[in-house]
């Protein structure tokens, strides 16, 4: 039985993580990461011949976030993902709160609004269309807590308690659409909340801490649902093949805790993100107050210290 188009997946000898690092191409996943290195790796060499500095920390992010998209795809790591819960649960966590968060790190809208060039007056190029799909009614929804923190939830409970998921892993587009579903959900989700790209949603820091932590308790509650449960529960994994000698509730339970594990991690992550990214807002509102009293003589300390001279005035 060939689920995946990787190979043979029920001859699959069993687990090791030696291999499941093996290499095992799925075409898709490995030309459209290569395509975005080569695109992100275009707009950082573009702004470096132009004179203007990028940072080497986004373009690390970047790499990291998308290569992760690569070993989870393609290795054998996708080919056990179709016959083990637990392995598949790895790949979901990954592409869908890892990954994001440092493909988002990496600031690509950010790159591509300095790289690409203006279409001119009148004209509307790749640049401008961006701008306008940024700034639209559309991307204002998508990037909404109303729609982005019950779209992260329906994403778990709405996919594995239902049939919809064992649809969608009885074909290979089935299983690419599934997968490229969990990429954006984790992009749309962390984005309004850690993303440094400008979007049309962004609350204050607090706020987004609230966004944060409203939507990493399911995960966890998810991750214990499958620890505890009698039986397995997702029909795809109720028989895994006999080569790979395991038992399928030990399975999902093994499921279950990375997923109540991975709702810790990113956490973590974005938490610290976070704090750096207001601790370095805070920095740059401070250095443009310093530069406004330079450039002003302090008018407002001065115009202050008037006042208490007036009622000091008064009073005398």
């Amino acid at each position: 039985m060939d689920h995946s188009g990787h190979g043979m997946t029920m001859d699959l000898p069993p687990f090791t993580l030696g291999r499941g690092l093996e290499w095992s191409t799925d075409p898709f996943f490995l030309v459209a990461c290569l395509a975005g290195l080569a695109l992100y790796g275009w707009g950082v060499v573009r702004l470096l011949r132009r004179g203007d500095k990028w940072p080497v920390g986004r373009t690390v992010a970047f790499a990291i976030g998308v290569l992760s998209i690569v070993l989870m795809m393609c290795t054998r790591l996708n080919d056990y993902g179709m016959v083990m819960f637990s392995v598949h649960m790895v790949q979901h966590m990954v592409i869908s709160m890892v990954s994001p968060i440092l493909i988002l790190l990496g600031a690509p809208i950010t790159l591509a609004l300095r790289a690409l060039p203006t279409a001119g007056r009148g004209r509307k190029g790749p640049r401008e269309l961006l701008l306008m799909f940024l700034h639209s009614r559309y991307m204002r929804i998508i990037t909404h807590p109303a729609f982005t923190i019950p779209l992260f939830i329906a994403s778990l409970y709405g996919l594995y308690f239902t049939p919809l998921f064992d649809t969608l892993m009885g074909s290979k587009a089935g299983h690419i659409g599934m997968m490229v579903h969990f990429l954006a959900v984790g992009l749309v989700f962390f984005w309004p909340i850690m993303g440094v790209d400008p979007g049309p949603h962004r609350p204050g820091y607090l706020m987004r801490m609230l966004e944060l932590f409203a939507g990493m308790p399911f995960h966890a509650f998810f991750g214990i649902a499958l620890m505890m449960a009698s039986e397995p529960m997702v029909e795809t994994f109720k028989n895994p093949p006999a080569s790979l000698g395991i038992e399928a509730l030990s399975d999902q339970n093994a499921a279950g805790g990375i997923a109540w594990a991975f709702s810790e991690i990113p956490s973590v992550l974005v938490l610290v993100a976070l704090l750096f990214q207001w601790y370095a807002s805070d920095q740059r509102q401070a250095r443009r107050e310093d530069r406004a009293a330079d450039r002003d003589g302090d008018k407002e300390l001065e115009a202050y210290n008037a006042y208490l001279s007036s009622l000091h005035a008064r009073g005398n």
